[in-house]
């Protein structure tokens, strides 16, 4: 199977290509790594293009600012990287390294269903955000819920089953 059909499940969003950097080919890059930079210790990147995956090589990078901009084997020109800007940037699961124990990449832990310590169900991982003291669970049910992902509150991630388990009173 060749790596554009993979499915979508082995895919991770590492970045987003969010603008231009002069007229070379240069692209300026939002990063979800940390720090900012780590993207560009993965090759190769997998853009999302009319709904599907496809393969660029890196062929060069480096912190710019506060951002990072990276240059794409074969986009040598401003017209070429215009038709990149807004694309996904991913990388295939196995090129990760494993999380350390107790330890969870933010894309696993979203689509789990969360429930409380007593069995009720609060709804789903919709996504995580930093607040610069802790992450933060947005779990979406009957309602949306931001729930504090600390060892306090979170009691137990099963990854398997597809789960988590959260101290939270439901009323909250």
């Amino acid at each position: 199977m060749s790596s554009e059909q993979q499915a979508a499940d082995d895919y991770v969003v590492i970045g987003r290509i969010s603008g231009l950097f002069g007229v070379r080919g240069w692209l300026k890059l939002f990063s979800h790594t940390e720090p900012r930079d780590n993207i560009l210790n993965y090759s190769p990147w997998f853009l999302e293009q009319a709904g599907e995956w496809r393969p660029y090589e890196l062929s060069d990078g480096r912190p710019q600012g506060r951002g990072v901009v990276a240059h794409l084997a074969g986009c040598d020109d401003r017209e070429q990287a215009a038709a990149l800007v807004g694309c996904n940037i991913a990388i295939r699961r196995e090129q990760l390294p494993p999380a350390e124990e107790g330890e969870y990449y933010w894309g696993d832990l979203t689509g789990l269903a969360v429930f409380t310590r007593d069995g009720q169900l609060l709804g789903r991982v919709d996504h995580l955000f930093e607040t610069g003291a802790n992450d933060v669970i947005v779990v979406k049910g009957e309602r949306e819920r931001l729930i504090p992902f600390i060892a306090d509150v979170v009691l137990e991630v099963d990854l398997s089953g597809h789960r988590m388990t959260v101290d939270w009173d439901p009323e909250f």
